[in-house]
């Protein structure tokens, strides 16, 4: 049996850390499909083609990753797919409040579900995608947080 898990997140940008968890989510799962999240309440950078995109390049090198966007509730999408693992980076502490809630409401959706939580690398602990966006949005340098791909597109994005 395959086992497959989801990733899901805006992903707006893609991060290292995004990438720290997405390649060691790949110990626990045959397959990872990086979900990119369609969420109303928030105003992204990118459009949801163009996170899709950043993603896949991204992660080109990996068959096992697989990049999908979704609607609607991350328990339906998970089931659609035959995912039975759902993975969510803790950054900190005062995450953790929150993506219980969340892992609770998603197995209550769909019982045959788990939440594994990862912690990210020591070094990407503080990442964030608003704090990339921040940052290159004041022309600061963020080519070690991001892929080149991503850094190449924020700086295009913000240029003009």
């Amino acid at each position: 049996m395959t086992r497959i898990a989801i990733y899901p997140g805006s992903f707006d940008p893609v991060t290292r850390g995004h990438e720290d968890i997405v390649r060691r989510s790949l110990q626990l799962a045959d397959k990872l499909v990086v979900a990119v999240a369609v969420n109303l309440d928030k105003a992204p950078l990118f459009t949801l083609d163009e996170r899709v995109n950043l993603l896949k390049t991204v992660f080109q090198d990996e068959s096992r990753v697989e990049v999908r966007s979704f609607d609607g509730l991350l328990a339906d999408f998970a089931r659609e797919e035959g995912a039975r693992i759902v993975i969510r980076g803790l950054r900190a502490f005062s995450d953790f409040d929150y993506e219980s809630q969340m892992a609770l409401m998603n197995r209550q959706l769909y019982p045959e579900l788990e939440t594994v939580f990862l912690v990210p690398a020591l070094h990407l602990t503080y990442l964030s995608s608003s704090l990339v966006r921040e940052v290159a949005r004041l022309n600061g340098d963020v080519s070690t947080l991001v892929h080149p791909v991503v850094d190449q597109t924020l700086r295009e994005k913000f240029s003009g």
